[in-house]
């Protein structure tokens, strides 16, 4: 849990010169993932993957989209 309180789960694979880092939010499912260099530190890629979590989770908002 973060900050915010919410569960999030973290994933971070690295193939070749890249890295991808996944972040789900755990009581919605949504996602988020971002890229960067394979040298880039594990907390740095879930850093990056959070606060884009929380872009998204802000974005969606509170009811359906349309």
């Amino acid at each position: 849990a973060g900050r915010s309180g919410r569960e999030v789960i973290f994933s971070i694979r690295r193939i070749g010169n890249s890295a991808k880092a996944t972040a789900v939010d755990v009581e919605t499912g949504i996602e988020a993932t971002v890229a960067g260099p394979a040298y880039s530190s594990d907390f740095t890629l879930e850093q990056a993957a959070r606060r884009k979590l929380a872009y998204v989770l802000g974005a969606a908002g509170p009811g359906p989209r349309t």
